[in-house]
């Protein structure tokens, strides 16, 4: 399943996971921004089932803005 959308600029590119509140990442390149995106999802899922909040499924496909 995929999360999150990115926007694409010519310095970098920034990653949202709008279903995870407050859950985004950013990278030279597409690819450094998903790869910390992903740690951000699994750290973020974590932090969730530690503190007993619910974590919602994927609502669509990674996009890129």
């Amino acid at each position: 399943m995929r999360w999150g959308r990115a926007q694409v600029t010519s310095a970098n590119s920034v990653l949202d996971v709008p279903e995870l509140p407050g859950c985004m990442a950013h990278g030279r390149t597409k690819r450094e921004a998903i790869t910390q995106a992903e740690a951000a999802i699994d750290l973020w899922i974590e932090t969730a089932k530690e503190n007993g909040i619910a974590v919602p499924e994927p609502r669509g496909r990674l996009m890129f803005a």
